[in-house]
């Protein structure tokens, strides 16, 4: 497997592969790979001619410095990960002084009012960190394709929206939410939940399953109000927010129209743990 710790070392090696137009898969990462981040690797691996893979904890779209401090890493057990699924497979591991040059901070983005929903609300700046170090990764990589998940909707038509407004010349695919066997998203995360605490967290996704069943019949205020009332009954969860939102424009939905295409987004808190979640509902 090719390893790179540094952006020239990378670039260079990329510069024959892409006069020759080879296709580019790359798989933004913070590392801690699981079954999700791995799928999103296959896919790459099945639609283009090279796949890269980057592992960056990203410390411009942390606004909780404790949450930053805790996030696991795990390169060397993620270097196995990657060698087991494809050793062709090519890994940029920057440090913050390469992807940075010595000034971490974000880039100040305008994704025309994305940015002011859900996540936004509850972790300011967090979406000016993630426009800046996508759009870093995007320009040092050049990649025909980019892989994100769909757990993160949110930063998936953000990072649509910094595509176009910069011009970038890469093509953003979401890829289904990958999940446990107990249908909690797969999320790095999960990793610092105790084995009781991962067991009781299905509760996320079965609330969201029920509000799709419930998205036909009843009023978004009616839903909101039975997914609050679920989470004031379980003493182990805090509900941060949910909401039922337009898939573009991510405004919170008061009056259904037929025409437009709805998810629903909640965020939990489990032991100051953060699991966020989605469905789409029509």
């Amino acid at each position: 497997m090719h390893i790179f710790y540094g952006k020239a070392s990378l670039m260079d090696y990329l510069k024959p592969i892409k006069t020759i137009h080879s296709t580019i898969g790359f798989v933004p990462t913070m590392g801690a790979l699981h079954q999700g981040h791995l799928a999103l690797m296959q896919k790459s691996l099945l639609e283009n001619d090279k796949t890269i893979v980057s592992i960056f904890v990203n410390p411009t779209q942390f606004n909780n410095p404790e949450d930053l401090a805790k996030y696991p890493r795990t390169l060397e057990e993620d270097v196995k990960k990657l060698t087991n699924l494809n050793p062709n497979i090519i890994l940029y591991a920057p440090t913050v002084e390469d992807i940075y040059d010595g000034k971490p901070v974000s880039e100040p983005f305008d994704f025309d009012g994305l940015e002011n929903q859900m996540e936004g609300k509850f972790r300011p700046g967090h979406f000016n960190g993630v426009g800046t170090i996508v759009k870093r990764l995007f320009e040092i990589i050049e990649p025909t394709n980019a892989y994100f998940g769909e757990k993160d909707f949110q930063q998936l038509q953000i990072v649509k929206k910094m595509v176009a407004k910069n011009h970038l010349k890469v093509n953003v695919i979401g890829c289904p939410i990958y999940r446990e066997a107990n249908e909690l998203a797969m999320s790095s995360r999960n990793e610092r939940l105790s084995a009781q605490e991962r067991d009781e967290a299905s509760i996320i996704y079965k609330i969201l399953s029920s509000v799709k069943e419930q998205f036909s019949k009843n009023s978004t205020a009616k839903i909101s109000e039975w997914v609050q009332k679920s989470f004031d009954n379980n003493p182990h969860f805090t509900l941060e927010y949910f909401t039922i939102a337009d898939e573009a424009t991510l405004l919170s939905c008061t009056r259904k129209n037929k025409n437009k295409k709805y998810r629903a987004f909640i965020a939990v808190l489990v032991n100051n743990i953060r699991l966020i979640d989605t469905i789409s509902l029509n």
